[in-house]
């Protein structure tokens, strides 16, 4: 394994130790971890909050004992997603990047410009397509119990508004470490610097990076206005999120347990799609208010057309199959 996994692992197991608390007698404890904040219109922390509630109310929930750690607190999403698979940690709301690098399937989900709207992903992600996705990742020690939304990804940057596709040429731009979205930047022209999420801030704040892309919602509750200043609607990438927890310790419940999680599950993802959806649609006019410059993009064939050649680079990835399967869905 990577010496920077090592390290990371190491630093998120101390931070386990250090803060796991007292299981209360006759309570299992669940730790939900993710890398963004705890705000209130944080797609993330909205879909762990739902999920809590719904757990601890269901008459089969009543054994659990639901503990939250926004904030990175469980380690960065490589690490986090590492302890979950490793048992370390129950379960994560994990981005669909990282998911990803577990699975390579799951490239599927961030093709560029793949979905028109939010229902496309979900019912994508509610049939048969997001079931064998599914079906893959358990071979890698994971479940995924919810497909949740973090809305529409837009670009960020200090340089100049993004309309056409030769407007992201030579902008930096922080994107996740994912071959994807370095593809992605590359066939646009920009250049992609792949970069942790915890590191971002500060490098687009000291001018290391001209811009990042995010979902709206995300920049609002990470405070990016105050450091960036155009806001250039791409939708470009649909957000999908993970609620996943480890295989074997959802295996080893008892059948009425385990179902009550799964019924959590269902429960809180549907919740928390409407929720994320209702701050997607009102976010962007707070944005503009807190000072940010928003501009639609209305050529989205021009996009598309340069990111063609990513779609075949990533095929054999994702699965010829399932890749014609998802396609002949959402066109």
């Amino acid at each position: 394994m990577k010496s920077w996994l090592n390290a990371s692992l190491c630093a998120a197991v101390a931070g386990l130790m250090l803060i796991a608390p007292v299981q209360a007698q006759n309570k299992q404890v669940i730790k939900i971890g993710w890398g963004s904040t705890d705000g209130p219109q944080d797609p993330y922390a909205i879909g762990a909050r739902a999920f809590k509630a719904a757990l601890e109310a269901h008459p089969d929930g009543q054994s659990f004992d639901v503990q939250l750690y926004p904030n990175r607190q469980l380690g960065d999403e490589k690490a986090m997603l590492e302890s979950v698979r490793m048992g370390l940690a129950e379960a994560g709301i994990i981005t669909n990047a990282l998911m990803a690098q577990t699975e390579s399937s799951f490239f599927l989900n961030d093709l560029p410009f793949l979905f028109a709207s939010e229902q496309q992903a979900y019912d994508l992600m509610d049939g048969p397509v997001g079931e064998k996705l599914k079906k893959n990742l358990e071979a890698k020690g994971l479940s995924v119990v919810g497909y949740m939304g973090g809305g529409f990804r837009s670009m960020v940057n200090n340089v100049r508004p993004v309309a056409t596709p030769q407007d992201v040429s030579g902008v930096k731009y922080r994107v996740m470490q994912s071959p994807i979205y370095i593809g992605m930047y590359e066939s646009l022209g920009g250049s992609p610097v792949p970069m942790a999420w915890g590191e971002t801030y500060t490098a687009v704040q000291q001018g290391a990076l001209d811009g990042l892309e995010i979902p709206p919602s995300v920049i609002d509750a990470a405070k990016y206005y105050e450091i960036a200043k155009y806001l250039s609607l791409t939708n470009h990438t649909f957000s999908v999120l993970h609620l996943v927890f480890n295989k074997r310790f959802l295996d080893r419940l008892d059948g009425d347990k385990r179902q009550a999680i799964l019924d959590a599950a269902h429960k809180a993802t549907q919740e928390q799609r409407q929720a994320s959806d209702e701050v997607a649609s009102h976010v962007v006019a707070t944005l503009r208010e807190k000072g940010m410059e928003v501009n639609e993009v209305e050529d989205i064939a021009a996009f598309r057309e340069k990111v063609k050649p990513v779609y075949e680079q990533f095929r054999k990835s994702i699965g010829s199959d399932l890749l014609d399967e998802a396609l002949a869905q959402v066109n």
